[in-house]
């Protein structure tokens, strides 16, 4: 036993001291990565890089290896993001919050954080904000605002707006949601963001990740420069994540709020069904909806036009395989490049800063006011309607534009109050609302800071 004992300690030593002699000077001081590569390379012809692997010293190249590597240049951020990285992924594996986006962002937040050498503007071509990499151009589809609308068509090409038509003052639920937006967008210019900054930050409270994507990548991207020569920050990772994160908890933020602002006898009103709705009304409708909405708000065309030409392919009975497409192949391959590429942006020096936390805090207010707007209009309309008219005020919760979650929560509550009150197809109503509403806010407030 002592003998093995012994054998422990002896190579403990070795190791130690080979350590030692290989990334420590002469001098016993710590050779920093430029040092490393500078003593690598120094003396040697430009294109040596390879010679300096095989100089005579083999410990150089040695040394070269460790200062690529992930150990070397790992920092606590880099710790930090990876964890966030691993819950993301654990929450959509384990309880099945919204996986679709939860592992595709959480795969790209370990991608964006694994490190690598950058000290002395080395560009390796790995990171998504270095040039030349697979990332950085697969980003560029978020920096330009190009997967949201892609990702638009495909809504449109998934929705049935069946339930709105035949029911319309619901979209006025819808409408009141978007209050969180502009409530936040006042918070932020509060607490010091610029009016860019915070017009990005508002949307957040739309619960619309793609919304909260395009209208940064036009405000907060880190390269508009202010009429006082300040250029705004690059928030686009910090809202997205926001935006994605409370889409997904959904489930967990809105029920408390929905408990809170209803009665029991609320809960338990019980809606008349939505009426058959023609096919010439579902044609007639997309067309209608895209000249009145991009008439008001000429900013959200790039979003609103590609949600109602979706809709009309999937409704005009003509063009079953590009609806099919669309709704299919198309957003599924634009979700996995947004949320890998959006994940990937959150390095650990650009996303872990002041800013990002009080994001997230507004991020997190802005989504309870929306559900709260939402609720209380629903029992402000209920003064003026009797019978079977009334609005049960659950319904209000699904003004935000998380489709179908809210309206899944709308009518898992409903179920609670009363098993036999079925409130999702009134529900799909001001959730499909909420996406009109929040795309037509970005294009407001586009109109007014862009």
């Amino acid at each position: 036993m002592y003998r093995s004992k012994l054998i422990t300690v002896i190579g403990v030593i070795a190791f130690l001291s080979v350590a030692w002699a290989i990334f420590m000077k002469p001098g016993g001081t710590p050779q920093s990565a430029g040092e490393i590569i500078t003593a690598a390379v120094s003396g040697l012809p430009e294109d040596s890089h390879q010679n300096a692997v095989n100089s005579s010293d083999p410990l150089k190249g040695i040394r070269q290896f460790w200062n690529y590597t992930g150990f070397r240049n790992i920092t606590a951020g880099h710790g930090i993001m990876i964890i966030i990285g691993l819950v993301f992924i654990f929450l959509a594996v384990r309880f099945d919050y919204e996986p679709l986006l939860l592992v595709p962002i959480g795969t790209g937040i370990l991608l964006g954080n694994i490190p690598f050498l950058q000290e002395g503007g080395l560009n390796l071509q790995i990171g998504v904000y270095q040039e030349g990499s697979v990332l950085y151009y697969l980003y560029f589809g978020v920096l330009k605002g190009i997967y949201p609308p892609l990702i638009f068509l495909g809504l449109g090409a998934m929705t049935d707006f069946s339930s709105l038509i035949s029911n319309p003052r619901l979209m006025l639920l819808g409408a009141a949601a978007q209050v969180g937006i502009f409530i936040t967008f006042l918070g932020a210019l509060s607490l010091g963001f610029y009016p860019q900054e915070a017009g990005a930050i508002g949307i957040i409270g739309g619960a619309d990740g793609p919304t909260a994507i395009f209208i940064s990548s036009r405000l907060a991207n880190g390269v508009n420069i202010l009429p006082d020569g300040t250029t705004v920050k690059n928030l686009i990772g910090p809202i997205a994540i926001a935006a994605y994160s409370y889409m997904a908890l959904v489930p967990v933020i809105q029920p408390p709020v929905m408990r809170l602002l209803t009665s029991r006898k609320e809960r338990l009103i019980r809606m008349k069904p939505p009426r058959a709705v023609s096919k010439v009304e579902k044609i007639i409708f997309p067309i209608v909806g895209l000249l009145l909405t991009l008439f008001i708000s000429p900013g959200a065309l790039p979003l609103l036009g590609m949600f109602f030409f979706g809709n009309l392919l999937r409704e005009s009975g003509v063009t079953k395989r590009l609806a099919e497409t669309a709704r299919t192949s198309l957003i599924d391959i634009v979700t996995i490049l947004i949320g890998l590429t959006v994940g990937a942006s959150t390095q650990a020096d650009v996303f872990l800063t002041p800013s990002s936390v009080l994001i997230f805090v507004l991020g997190a207010f802005s989504f309870i006011i929306a559900t709260a707007g939402g609720i209380l209009f629903a029992k402000f309309m209920n003064l003026f309607l009797k019978g079977e008219n009334k609005i049960n005020p659950l319904v209000g919760a699904a003004g935000v534009s998380a489709v179908p979650d809210s309206a899944r929560v709308v009518q898992v509550e409903g179920l609670r109050a009363d098993p036999n009150n079925h409130l999702l197809m009134h529900a799909m109503t001001p959730n499909v609302s909420g996406v009109i509403g929040s795309a037509v806010a970005a294009g407001i407030l586009l109109s007014f800071l862009g």
